[in-house]
């Protein structure tokens, strides 16, 4: 899958995750009034769970990794801690500095957080299992040339070769 293809893939399922958190802010904000930093961090709590699922079975669907208890971990290491720092930061700025609503101030530090999270779950939490990309070039032959073809595609980083080429296991 392309990179840009996976761009919109994740910022649908974030557009989703924020409508979530959004949402559950709301609620929790009215609920525990006077502290609208421990309902924003409850509300990342939903809204991370939530991409998460959808991050695992849309946006990188095509990417088995370990198991999913390990891509959890490192999705609220690495998507978690930004998202909850970023939030935690910004929100006091924008709330009491600037004077924002907490929807719209929170609305604001979501998209702040979600290139950061964008590189962190392509390159670590959903990146294949002892594997890099890079450029692999392929010579095809013609009728009357040889035409060079680039193509992407992963590499096992133990043996050099495109994981397509790599020896299946009990063959």
């Amino acid at each position: 899958m392309s990179a840009m293809m996976r761009w919109w893939k994740f910022n649908a399922v974030g557009a989703a995750g924020m409508v979530v958190q959004l949402a559950a802010l709301a609620v929790l904000n009215r609920l525990m009034a006077g502290h609208y930093l421990l309902a924003t961090a409850a509300a990342i709590e939903i809204a991370l769970l939530h991409n998460f699922v959808w991050h695992v079975h849309y946006t990188w669907r095509d990417r088995r990794g370990p198991g999913r208890l390990a891509q959890l971990a490192r999705f609220h290491l690495s998507n978690g801690a930004v998202s909850m720092a970023g939030n935690l930061a910004l929100m006091p700025v924008l709330v009491q500095g600037a004077r924002m609503p907490v929807l719209a101030a929170n609305g604001m530090a979501i998209l702040v957080c979600s290139v950061v999270n964008f590189f962190l779950g392509d390159g670590w939490v959903f990146a294949l299992k002892g594997s890099v990309q890079r450029s692999a070039f392929r010579v095809q032959k013609s009728r009357d040339d040889l035409h060079l073809q680039q193509r992407r595609e992963p590499f096992d980083a133990t043996s050099s070769r495109p994981i397509s080429m790599a020896p299946k296991p009990g063959l």
